[in-house]
């Protein structure tokens, strides 16, 4: 038996050596892999936004002004120039559906005819009645002259006679008066239908001129030289096919390359971060080796909502400091606002930060998880800074330790965290007040309107 016994204790004890060494190395191994070393040095709090590029000035190309006027609210574009063709000021640009101009222009001829129809109907009625009134004055006037013999003739009658003769010249004296004052008035009434006539006649022909001169704008020219860029709408980019209103009768825009902004929205979550003057790195997707510098010019007061995202976001137009050929309008940009740097800070992952009624971490210490009581602070898209708490050398856990539920929170002194919290109150107010003098030096001449209301298809920054 003992001769069997001494092999199974070797074995026994060789297997023992295996499982401890093996085991050991694999622990070893996963502390390594879940401990990061707290970083000490330059902090840089930033935004990642994406946005297209416009030209921060445009000549925009409109359809006619005259539309509402004529009482014609929207139409149809019927041809367009391919976007990104260069015109010179004069040039053939787009064309505009006139179905709905014409018909109202053959309205406006057809109220014309029947006004020349009135008018010449009211002419031959007014000669009409006017030579009979012409030709009742000569018979009165034929009759005065009788009646007059009869006086002359009846001077040698009786009195009763003469008187009669008398009676009778005076009537026709007082009819011949009453017509004569009956044409007067029967001129004046003719000539007034005959005014209100001509002057329905002129508006009307006025209002066809209007039409007329509102047919030619319907063929779109450009107003100066320069690369044609569609214009934008809610409903998306406007093209051939696409509905303008007269309200809104932007066809398309003739940039300014020379000057570029990038237009981006920022979720209400971030946007409190985001402020005028704060610096920006740009790239642009198409040109992925290239990196420019912008500048925060303009950030909307009032939130909006977009289609397709539940939440409000805001209008941030970021400028391009360098002027480029390569860069167009609508190019997608990739935008890191740098909205703060911090000197000197020490700061770990954000997934190695636990809050609770406090906020702590896992530190390493002696090759074993320690729970710490920590002050954190500033925090951007991966790291946060550590105010109190933490040394520079000192490792954390980014995961929580499977022992985590045993160990006892080790706090920080009582007048240690109200120093540091004392502390960052202060360095936060020196650091608005630089935020607020870098916003005040944003020239006034740098804000821009985009003017193209809920445009575009954004990305919102998370």
């Amino acid at each position: 038996m003992k001769k069997y016994l001494l092999p199974i204790i070797g074995v026994l004890i060789a297997g023992a050596a295996v499982w401890y060494f093996t085991s050991g190395t694999t622990n070893t191994e996963e502390t390594a892999q879940l401990t990061v070393p707290v970083r000490q040095g330059e902090f840089l709090m930033n935004v990642i936004a994406t946005g297209e590029l416009q030209a921060k000035r445009s000549e925009k190309i409109t359809g006619p002004s005259g539309m509402r006027t004529n009482q014609i609210y929207q139409t149809n574009i019927t041809d367009l120039v391919p976007e990104g063709t260069m015109v010179s000021a004069g040039d053939y640009v787009a064309t505009l559906d006139k179905t709905e101009l014409d018909t109202k222009i053959k309205e406006s001829l057809n109220e014309m005819d029947k006004i020349n129809t009135k008018l010449e109907a009211t002419r031959i009625d007014t000669a009409i009645e006017m030579r009979a009134l012409r030709d009742e004055l000569i018979n009165l006037r034929f009759g005065m002259r009788e009646k007059g013999l009869e006086v002359e003739q009846s001077k040698y009658e009786a009195p009763m006679v003469i008187q009669r003769a008398n009676i009778e010249l005076e009537r026709s004296e007082r009819d011949f008066k009453q017509l004569e004052m009956k044409y007067e008035l029967s001129q004046e009434k003719a000539q007034t239908q005959i005014n209100e006539i001509m002057a329905d006649l002129r508006t009307q022909q006025l209002q066809l001129t209007r039409l007329q001169d509102l047919a030619r704008e319907f063929v779109i020219m450009a107003p100066k030289d320069g690369m044609v860029i569609y214009a934008r709408s809610w409903e998306g980019k406007v093209k051939a096919g696409s509905q303008i209103r007269a309200w809104d009768p932007v066809v398309a825009e003739l940039p300014d390359l020379s000057e570029m902004v990038s237009k981006t929205y920022v979720n209400e979550v971030d946007i409190s971060r985001v402020r005028k003057g704060q610096e920006v790195t740009i790239q642009v997707d198409a040109f992925p080796d290239n990196t420019y510098t912008g500048l925060v010019v303009q950030v909307a007061n009032i939130g909006e909502q977009l289609r397709n995202y539940d939440s409000k976001v805001f209008e941030v137009i970021i400028q391009v400091n360098e002027n480029d050929s390569i860069l167009r309008p609508a190019m997608t940009t990739s935008n890191e606002v740098v909205t703060d740097v911090l000197e000197d800070k020490l700061f770990i992952p954000l997934e190695a930060l636990y809050k609770d009624t406090l906020t702590f971490v896992y530190k390493e210490v002696d090759g074993r998880p320690v729970k710490q009581e920590v002050i954190s602070s500033w925090t951007n898209e991966n790291e946060v800074v550590i105010a109190q708490g933490l040394a520079p050398g000192d490792r954390v856990y980014l995961t929580a330790p499977a022992n985590a539920d045993q160990l006892r929170l080790t706090p920080l002194a009582v007048d240690a965290k109200e120093s540091t919290e004392n502390k960052l109150l202060s360095e936060r107010d020196a650091r608005r007040r630089i935020a607020d003098e870098k916003e005040a030096k944003v020239p006034k001449d740098s804000q821009i309107s985009t003017g193209d209301g809920n445009s575009g298809n954004y990305m919102i920054i998370f």
